[in-house]
C-alpha cells in the first residue's frame, strides 16, 4: 500500500475512534432517562447501562471470527450501520422499551467497533507505533465524550431536550460510514482459517493475555462507574442539581483529552511500562482525593487527576496484548474487547454498595479498591517489550 494512501486512510479511522466514544454518553443520559421516566426502580435503571455492556461480553469473540472472514473494515463499516440504527429507533419512539433496546444495539455496534478498529490501524501503520497511534485514536474518543455532555447540556430547554443529541450521533455515524468506505485500505492477510470459539478463548491459557483482559474489565468498569457516579456524587457532596452535575462529567473527559494528547505524543517516544506506573499512580492520586474531599473545587481538581492518569490506560493494555501475539490479533482484540463487559458488571454492585452506605463517596472507595490490580501489569509490560 503506498504511503500517501496509508496517511490517507488513518484518517477516517481516527474519526472511527471519535465515533467509538458515542458509547460514553451511555453513562450520562441514563440520568435523564431515570429522571424522565420517574417510576424505574434502582433495578431498572441499571438495566439500562447493563443493557448497552453486556454485549461486549457476548459478542466480542463471534465479532472476531467475523472480522477473519469478512475483514477489518468490512467489520467496522457494520458497527457503523448498527449505530445509526440505534440513534434512529429513538427518534422515531422515545419509550422505555425503545431506549433498551437501542442502548442494546449501541452495545452492539461499538462492540463491533472496538473489536475491529484497533487491528485495523495495524494494517496502515508500522508496530513501533501501534501504541502511540491507538492512544491518539484514544485522543480522538475522549474529544467525543469531553463533547457529549457539553452538547447535552446545550440542548437541554430546547423543544426536544436533551434528545438531539440522537439524531446528532446518526448523522455522524452515517458520516464515518461513507468516508471509510470511500477509502482504500489494504486487506489484511487472513488469520488462520482454524480460528474458533475454543482457540480465541484458550488464548486465556496465557497468562498474560488473561492479565490484560482483567485490566480491560478494571479499565472499563471504573471508566462506566465514575461516568455513571460523579454526577451523583456531586449533587450528595455538594449539593449541586442534576444538569449542573452532569455537566460536570466534561472536566473529567477533558483531562482524559488533555492526557491522550500528551500520551499520544510520548508513547511514540518513550517505553510503555514508564509511562504506564505513572499514569496507574496519579490516577489512584485522583480517586483517593476524591475520597478524602467534599468540596466542588477539590473534587473536579480530583476527577481531573484521575483523568489524566486513566486516559492512556486502555490504549498500553490492548496494544501490549496484540503485541504479545501479533499472528492472533484479531482474537486478541476481541477478547480484550470483551473485557469492556465491565462496564455493566461494576456499576450495579457500585449501586447495591451505595444504597446500603446511603452515600457516594463510598462508590468512589469501590472504584479505588479495584484499581489496585493495575499495578499488576507493570512487569509483564516491561516484558512484552523486551522480546518484540
Amino acid at each position: 500500500m503506498a504511503k500517501s494512501n496509508k496517511k490517507a486512510a488513518i484518517l477516517p479511522i481516527m474519526f472511527g475512534f471519535f465515533i467509538m466514544g458515542f458509547v460514553d454518553i451511555i453513562g450520562m443520559t441514563v440520568n435523564y432517562v431515570s429522571s424522565d421516566f420517574e417510576s424505574l426502580s434502582g433495578a431498572m435503571v441499571s438495566l439500562l447501562t447493563s443493557s448497552c455492556f453486556v454485549w461486549f461480553l457476548i459478542l466480542s469473540v463471534p465479532t472476531g471470527l467475523l472480522m477473519n472472514r469478512i475483514g477489518r473494515k468490512n467489520t467496522v463499516l457494520l458497527s457503523f450501520l448498527v449505530q445509526i440504527l440505534a440513534f434512529s429507533l429513538i427518534i422515531v419512539d422515545y419509550a422505555f422499551a425503545t431506549v433498551v433496546v437501542a442502548f442494546s444495539l449501541v452495545g452492539i455496534g461499538n462492540t463491533m467497533l472496538q473489536v475491529a478498529l484497533n487491528p485495523l490501524v495495524t494494517n496502515v501503520i508500522s508496530p513501533e507505533k501501534q501504541t502511540g497511534v491507538i492512544s491518539i485514536g484514544q485522543l480522538a474518543k475522549a474529544l467525543c465524550s469531553f463533547t457529549g455532555p457539553l452538547l447535552v447540556s446545550l440542548f437541554v430547554g430546547t423543544s426536544y431536550g436533551w434528545k438531539y443529541i440522537f439524531p446528532l450521533y446518526a448523522a455522524i455515524s452515517l458520516l464515518g460510514f461513507v468516508w471509510l468506505a470511500l477509502t482504500p485500505v489494504q486487506r489484511e492477510k487472513p488469520e488462520d482459517s482454524g480460528s474458533s470459539f475454543a482457540a480465541t478463548f484458550g488464548l486465556f491459557r496465557d497468562k498474560m493475555i488473561l492479565a490484560f483482559f482483567v485490566a480491560i474489565l478494571v479499565l472499563v468498569g471504573v471508566d462506566v462507574g465514575m461516568n455513571v457516579t460523579f454526577p451523583k456524587y456531586l449533587q450528595d457532596t455538594c449539593g449541586m442539581d442534576l444538569d449542573s452535575a452532569a455537566l460536570c462529567n466534561s472536566v473529567y473527559f477533558l483531562s482524559r483529552t488533555i492526557g491522550a494528547l500528551i500520551g499520544g505524543v510520548l508513547l511514540l517516544r518513550i517505553a510503555e511500562e514508564r509511562f504506564y506506573i505513572v499514569s496507574v499512580l496519579l490516577a489512584l492520586a485522583g480517586l483517593i482525593m476524591l475520597v478524602l474531599v467534599r468540596e466542588k473545587v477539590l473534587a473536579l481538581i480530583g476527577v481531573s487527576v484521575f483523568g489524566l492518569g486513566y486516559s492512556n490506560l486502555f490504549a498500553i493494555v490492548v496494544s501490549m496484548a496484540m503485541k504479545r501475539k501479533p499472528e492472533r490479533s484479531n482474537e486478541i482484540s476481541s477478547l480484550m474487547i470483551m473485557g469492556c463487559a465491565g462496564g455493566g458488571i461494576l456499576p450495579p454492585l457500585i449501586g447495591i454498595i451505595t444504597d446500603a452506605a446511603g452515600n457516594q463517596w463510598s462508590a468512589i472507595l469501590v472504584l479505588a479498591v479495584v484499581w489496585i490490580y493495575m499495578f499488576t501489569l507493570t512487569g509483564k509490560i516491561k516484558k512484552i517489550n523486551s522480546n518484540v
